[in-house]
């Protein structure tokens, strides 16, 4: 078995904040991260897949393949956008890096599934100090 790494960065805009919840509630709550006007973060993306290794190509997957995938199926749709509002895959969630580690893990699972590897994780680094992994 070998895993493998994929490097992809975005910008984002989200507010922590339950909409069932009064402004103090959220605040008590979420702190600084329920401010009303959002706020955003240069998040680090790490998506590994893991499998065997393709005696005729040497390659667990191609990673410009990958790059393309997650670029598409990920990238594309929340770089310099709002969380809360303007991706479809978040819609309905609270979007903490939690959540969206996990909806980044369905987004992603079928289509790399579909190369013969495996998903093995989602890593995501909301700050340099903070971060989350998903292991589905």
């Amino acid at each position: 078995m070998i895993y493998i790494t994929r490097k992809a960065s975005f910008n984002a805009a989200h507010k922590l904040s339950r909409p069932d919840w009064t402004e103090d509630e959220n605040a008590a709550v979420y702190g600084k991260c329920a401010n009303p006007n959002w706020h955003g973060h240069n998040y680090q993306l790490y998506v590994t897949v893991k499998g065997e290794v393709n005696p005729e190509t040497g390659f667990l997957v191609d990673l410009k393949w990958l790059k393309d995938v997650i670029n598409t199926a990920v990238v594309d749709k929340i770089d310099h956008k709002n969380l809360n509002l303007d991706v479809d895959f978040m819609k309905d969630k609270l979007a903490s890096t939690e959540n969206l580690a996990i909806a980044i893990w369905k987004e992603l699972y079928d289509l790399i599934a579909e190369s013969g590897a495996l998903l093995h994780s989602i890593k995501i680094y909301e700050t340099e100090n903070n971060f989350v992994e998903y292991l589905g």
